[in-house]
């Protein structure tokens, strides 16, 4: 083979090479980096510029390893002995020198890969004796088939820059074809151990509150400070309902004012509630409440619907005189004799349902 067919083969190589180095780092799987030794025989197919037979069979032993999850490394010696035409002798090679293999696809499967090597070429026939460089250019297929054992198949060229056997000839360039026993050396490497997590930093109960809530018992630790929530910190619907508020019977009339005029006796008693309600509003100005009015059952419906408009209105109008916004009020609403907490069948029960509600809004 000439030159350009050198050339060719080069410039296959260095592309495959290329897709193999842009596959091996894009990926970092596990390799098996034990040293091995890998015997092998094949065949040549001889230049013609040798004069000698066209095919004989060669043998030789590398030994290398993998340095890289697709990349290995091989120091290797070989040896071929041909007949030169018109029995005139022998003309035998030894060869010395290294392989770099680079493997596309997965550990454990069929894997292609290209090869280039360089070596010195020690030759010997009737015309001459003496060191020559060469390198190599190929490809082939490998496969693992137990954990210490590979195969290897691979075909490739050749160029010897002998100018000495023959004068008239610069070089000869021989294709090869080789099979190869790859034996890895020692046990294989022990997978690496699984990484516990990191337990977390459990919190210091005794210090860290949200919303009132120590933190370990604590279910919905993100809401905003000042959310109002129950014992597990999760938001709770609250109701003020104002109990101990009682209004007398059929009061507010209509168009008054003065609570404490619609307010059953004790009237203080009721007042103290208010202002205690006025005081939980005023320390948590982020919450706002629906004010609601109801009724007992006495009554007609559409009287009883407005006189528990009345009630929340007249609470309502004293929210806002004690320095609650009227933006974080709904209402004033009524409910009639709808929604009672106690019987309407007593007098005591009725009193209790004639009443106010301020209702929080989540």
């Amino acid at each position: 083979m000439n030159r350009k067919g050198l050339y060719f083969v080069i410039a296959l190589a260095l592309g495959g090479m290329g897709a193999v180095h842009a596959q091996d780092s894009a990926s970092s799987p596990s390799y098996d980096g034990r040293w091995y030794i890998a015997p092998t025989v094949g065949g040549y197919y001889n230049d013609t510029d040798r004069n000698t037979n066209s095919r004989q069979f060669y043998y030789g032993l590398g030994v290398g390893r993998f340095i890289a999850p697709n990349t290995s490394i091989d120091l290797f010696i070989d040896r071929t002995k041909r007949d030169l035409d018109n029995n005139g002798g022998t003309w035998a090679n030894n060869n010395y020198g290294v392989t770099a293999r680079f493997y596309y696809g997965d550990w454990n499967a069929w894997r292609p890969y290209a090869l280039v090597g360089v070596m010195g070429s020690y030759h010997r026939n009737p015309m001459d004796k003496g060191w020559s460089p060469a390198a190599e250019l190929g490809g082939g297929v490998s496969k693992t088939v137990t954990d210490s054992t590979d195969i290897r198949v691979e075909a490739g060229y050749r160029y010897d820059w002998d100018d000495k056997s023959n004068v008239a000839k610069n070089g000869y360039g021989d294709w090869f074809l080789g099979l190869s026993i790859v034996s890895r050396f020692g046990e294989p490497a022990a997978a690496p151990a699984a990484v516990a997590p990191v337990a977390p930093v459990a919190p210091d109960c005794s210090k860290q509150f949200r919303n009132g809530v120590n933190l370990c018992d604590n279910k919905c630790p993100d809401l905003p400070e000042g959310t109002i929530v129950g014992p597990d910190g999760c938001p709770q619907k609250v109701v003020i309902d104002l109990r101990g508020v009682n209004f007398k019977f059929d009061r507010p009339k209509v168009g008054e004012k003065d609570i404490k005029k619609a307010l059953a006796e004790p009237t203080a008693d009721s007042v103290a509630i208010l202002d205690q309600a006025v005081d939980t509003l005023q320390r948590y100005p982020q919450v706002k409440v629906s004010v609601a009015g109801y009724t007992d059952s006495v009554g007609k419906d559409a009287y009883n619907q407005s006189l528990s408009e009345r009630r929340a209105k007249i609470v309502y109008d004293y929210l806002t005189a004690h320095g609650i916004a009227a933006s974080r009020l709904e209402g004033p609403i009524g409910h009639g004799k709808n929604d009672p907490i106690d019987s309407n069948d007593t007098d005591s029960g009725r009193a209790r349902n004639r009443r106010t509600e301020l209702q929080v809004q989540q």
